[in-house]
């Protein structure tokens, strides 16, 4: 798997922790292991200006993704996934700081980023959460892998809520 992190945004992020979480996410999706994404961290400014361009909405969000190739998860245990560009995650830590403060279970940027590059891998694979059924269905599988990623980790204590809208 190729993942690259790329921290533009003038903050300190636990980029191992996020280049470990999207592979766990890949993986447990069955992505092809040859298959690349690219993770981006922005400031509020960047990510403002990708919202505007991209969504049409004022302000900065927590998260964007850009899917390239359209890759999503075999159907079957016994086929083969394709390979290909995954595309880009794009991430603000501060709007992760400032969910993850204000999250029922608060919780750090970084948990946060966390959950955020989960929630941007689903979106490239084709999962959305417009519809209350689509939203139960990718609002779980992000849980499951981000409590299995901790797990993995030894990391304790509750994981991070979903804050994402």
């Amino acid at each position: 798997m190729s993942i690259d992190v790329n921290n533009e945004s003038g903050t300190e992020v636990d980029e191992q922790a996020i280049l470990d979480i999207a592979r766990y996410a890949l993986a447990r999706m069955r992505i092809h292991p040859l298959s690349e994404l690219s993770v981006i961290v922005v400031d509020a400014d960047a990510m403002e200006q990708l919202h505007i361009q991209w969504m049409d909405l004022p302000g900065p969000t927590d998260v964007m993704s850009f899917p390239m190739d359209e890759l999503r998860p075999p159907s079957k245990d016994d086929d083969e996934p394709p390979q290909g560009l995954l595309g880009d995650i794009v991430l603000c830590p501060e709007v992760a700081a400032k969910q993850g403060a204000d999250a029922p279970t608060r919780h750090s940027m970084d948990e946060e980023l966390q959950l955020l590059t989960v929630h941007g891998v689903l979106h490239l694979l084709g999962y959305d959460h417009e519809e209350p059924d689509e939203k139960a269905e990718m609002f779980g599988l992000q849980a499951a892998i981000v409590d299995g990623w901790r797990a993995e980790k030894g990391l304790t204590g509750p994981s991070p809520a979903p804050t994402v809208s």
